[in-house]
């Protein structure tokens, strides 16, 4: 299987390309703000054509390039619908800082929406990805699981989980009782779980489990002050 990540924009959202081997089909995940010129990139060393774009959540540094690679490729966005009227209205999902740093802005869906469920299977590219709603970030954060064909599991978790944290609660849409129960559902993945972040470098579920302290009870998630903790990463 073939993964290629690099960062994007202000924020340094990961955007991922997954297929089964160069020189075919790909599924992008995340495409964010300056996506389009690595993406372009990426596409072009590698060999693959998108088939379709995947959205772990409707925040701006995670989806600012969807409607150009979409559009410009013909191929459909599939996004949680709950997260969707950030596609069109993205300002509404933001904090006042970001909101201060890319507004005013005018943005429309792309031509081809497609709304993700909670437990969905979606055949794409070869690849079969499990969609795992895990709300607490936004209100329609999902993550996307995947077997590989040599048996290894696979885990984008967008802004629900990264390496030593987790996503920030305190945006529209964030509930930190919702996050600890996506983060509980998580924990339910085998050690081995390889986790590609929406923010950061790549983890494991064993790691985050042993070592992440929003995980092994040294931050207090009922304490409100834990909803602001996550702010160095994503908006």
């Amino acid at each position: 299987m073939l993964v290629v990540g690099f960062p994007t924009g202000a924020f340094q959202a990961n955007c991922f390309l997954i297929a089964p081997e160069a020189g075919g089909p790909c599924v992008v995940v995340d495409p964010g703000q300056d996506a389009e010129e690595a993406l372009v990139a990426a596409l072009a060393e590698h060999r693959l054509a998108p088939v379709a774009v995947v959205l772990t959540h409707g925040h701006l540094d995670h989806t600012f390039s969807v409607t150009p690679v979409c559009d410009g490729n013909d191929v459909p966005a599939w996004i949680h619908p709950d997260d969707r009227y950030m596609l069109s209205d993205p300002l509404r999902g933001l904090s006042d800082e970001a909101a201060r740093f890319f507004g005013p802005l005018t943005m429309r869906e792309p031509a081809e929406v497609r709304e993700l469920t909670d437990g969905a299977e979606l055949d794409l590219a070869g690849l079969r990805l499990t969609v795992r709603h895990t709300p607490g970030h936004t209100e329609g954060s999902v993550s996307f699981g995947h077997t590989t064909a040599e048996g290894g599991e696979l885990l984008f978790s967008g802004d629900t989980l990264f390496a030593g944290s987790i996503g920030r609660t305190d945006l529209p849409g964030g509930s930190m009782a919702r996050m600890t129960e996506s983060l509980r559902g998580l924990l339910d993945l085998d050690d081995e779980t390889v986790v590609l972040p929406g923010h950061g470098p790549t983890t494991t579920i064993g790691r985050e489990r042993a070592s992440n302290p929003f995980l092994t009870g040294m931050v207090d998630l009922t304490d409100p002050a834990a909803a602001h903790r996550g702010r160095g990463k994503g908006i």
